[in-house]
């Protein structure tokens, strides 16, 4: 009976050391995206969100400024950070992801997930989702997300007139950036995922070849405001578009824009303008 016990606690040890070692290599393994997470929530805590935007990944950071990400926070509470805990941290494939709690000043906790992605050698963060709290109806339950993720089939909600407003006006200065640049760079920075994937930058450079040829100077469209066509909604793809025009003259400047839910966001997926 002693021999077998004493067999018995050799195999646990043996057991109990390859536990740790499992451990320690998950711990080890994963230590790049907790560092990158302890950073981005101390920039946080110090409400310094210019350091805080500076860890997000590139697709993250073209899909939310640094005034989208602030407002993500403050609805969150997390602007009032205090500490975080991560009951579940892995790095598969080149991506991490953290799962987990934040705790804020007040002593309220936040559940949250964070993923993580590798740019030129070091982690970035890539997306932020916390679960939505207070009281939801089906068609808005679910999770608040900010960063890049996959298209949905549908958002929980048309955008009010004042964000299709924003929406409008944002492309419009994007696309007049790009074309004064003779290069749709900066514009293509800010276009969905799905459409980025299909579109290069030589690409849109020869889909809006005539607006750069014309040496159009859009960017006085920044001080007007765009009026937009009643009755927006989201066809059997999520996509909505918004239709109108910039009240200029002698000419007018139509518009036709179609945008779809993206990583929290309306990202743009398809662009028309026509002066006339």
């Amino acid at each position: 009976m002693k021999r077998f016990f004493s067999i018995l606690l050799k195999i646990l040890g043996g057991v109990l050391v390859f536990v740790i070692l499992i451990l320690v290599i998950a711990f080890y393994s994963t230590s790049g995206i907790v560092s990158v997470a302890d950073e981005f929530f101390q920039a946080v805590k110090e409400k310094n969100i210019a350091k805080a935007h500076s860890y997000l990944a590139e697709d993250f950071k073209a899909s939310t400024d640094e005034a989208a990400l602030s407002d993500f926070l403050s609805k969150g509470a997390i602007l009032n950070y205090k500490d975080s805990s991560w009951s579940e941290r892995s790095v598969e494939n080149g991506q991490g992801k953290l799962s987990g709690s934040v705790t804020t000043e007040s002593g309220g906790t936040v559940p949250i997930e964070m993923t993580f992605t590798k740019e030129h050698d070091a982690w970035k963060i890539y997306s932020i989702q916390k679960q939505a709290a207070g009281l939801q109806s089906a068609s808005n339950a679910g999770e608040e997300t900010t960063g890049t993720a996959p298209p949905t089939a549908a958002a929980s909600n048309i955008p009010s007139k004042a964000e299709q407003i924003a929406l409008v006006s944002q492309s419009m200065h994007d696309f007049a950036i790009s074309i004064n640049a003779k290069s749709m760079d900066h514009f293509r920075k800010g276009i969905a995922k799905i459409w980025k994937d299909q579109a290069s930058t030589k690409d849109l450079n020869e889909t809006y070849g005539s607006y750069i040829k014309a040496e159009a100077d859009l960017s006085i469209l920044d001080n007007l405001e765009p009026n937009i066509e009643d009755g927006v909604k989201a066809d059997e793809n999520g996509m909505i578009t918004l239709k109108g025009y910039y009240p200029t003259k002698p000419k007018r400047v139509n518009f036709e824009q179609g945008y779809i839910y993206e990583g929290g966001a309306w990202k743009l997926v398809m662009f028309n303008a026509l002066i006339k």
